[in-house]
């Protein structure tokens, strides 16, 4: 396992609204990787944060539709029960496909945030199609309604002819545990693994003992207490319901991790989630799988998400681009 530590923020899993009010509805330039971001001491940029935080508590206005950038298409289809949404860069130069599952708690839906996201993971990848899984959400839906929807989408992509080993498969947050879990029927199942997990964030356990789980819960000012929707969610999460926090498909932490692909973590030091992103890492990596994790000080849950602009994401972004091309030509 390679463990570096950088200095690297933001979550698919807040309370709050996800859409910034400056975005609009016309068709802008796809993004593109900036050769640096803003660069803040640690004290600055918890007040950035927390800055940010406090905006999405008071949006303006209503969230605008979602435009594809500049010359890309996007459409949404059924994939059986389940919604899709994809995105074709034509511009791509690979056949590279993202495979996204949006995190929010398992309570949120898919936003725009996500999307733009998305957009991002696809120009990093230079992949020419992506794919995001509308799933179904808690409260109304508990386990296994989501992973049921992940591999319907996952199998509906194989049943296209799309081959598994040119997909990349992301997930933050709630996403990030769906995208395990997703793995882990694949291989109980015997059908063909994704490239690699990049997974950001990822919510391992339901479970609710580790540490970070009370020492983080000030220092994260995403997912923390002082988002009391979510951080009570987390607490006692709506998804699993009925079942024991135990099982491996809600906690991919205990679940036996071997052949599983090569994945990709990214946690903050501050985040709640600090502790099972650590222990993942350790345990996949001690059972064979090809790990590379990445620990951002100073930052967050899942910030890349919401504070794109800091040189902590920036960083995170060109992580993403280089672990993609290292593991796939």
């Amino acid at each position: 396992m390679k463990c570096r530590v950088g200095k690297f923020l933001a979550a698919g899993i807040l309370g709050f609204s996800l859409t910034l009010s400056s975005f609009t509805a016309w068709a802008a330039p796809a993004w593109t990787l900036p050769e640096s971001g803003l660069k803040l001491d640690d004290a600055a940029k918890q007040a950035h944060v927390a800055a940010m935080m406090e905006s999405l508590k008071h949006p303006k206005g209503k969230p605008a539709p979602y435009e594809a950038p500049d010359g890309w298409s996007y459409e949404t289809y059924d994939a059986g029960n389940v919604t899709m949404e994809k995105l074709v860069n034509p511009a791509a130069g690979t056949d590279r496909i993202i495979f996204h599952l949006h995190g929010g708690g398992y309570i949120l839906p898919q936003d725009n945030n996500h999307r733009q996201m998305t957009e991002k993971h696809g120009i990093l990848a230079n992949a020419r199609e992506m794919y995001l899984v509308d799933y179904r959400i808690a409260p109304q839906h508990t386990y296994p309604a989501a992973l049921e929807d992940a591999v319907a989408a996952y199998k509906d992509l194989l049943a296209s002819g799309k081959d598994a080993s040119r997909i990349i498969v992301t997930g933050d947050s709630a996403g990030g545990n769906l995208a395990l879990a997703l793995s882990l029927y694949l291989k109980e199942n015997k059908l063909p693994q994704p490239a690699m997990l990049i997974l950001i964030s990822p919510w391992t356990t339901l479970e609710t003992n580790l540490p970070s789980r009370k020492y983080n819960a000030s220092k994260d000012l995403i997912l923390g207490s002082n988002n009391p929707i979510m951080y009570g969610e987390v607490k006692n999460p709506s998804y699993g319901k009925g079942y024991k926090a135990k099982n491996p498909l809600l906690s991919p932490l205990n679940a036996d991790l071997s052949s599983l692909p090569p994945m990709l973590i990214q946690v903050g030091s501050y985040e709640l989630f600090f502790d099972e992103g650590i222990d993942l890492g350790k345990k996949a990596s001690m059972q064979g799988v090809d790990v590379t994790m990445t620990v951002y000080p100073g930052m967050s849950h899942d910030f890349a998400l919401l504070l794109p602009e800091l040189q902590d994401s920036v960083d995170s972004f060109v992580e993403i681009r280089d672990f993609i091309n290292w593991h796939m030509k």
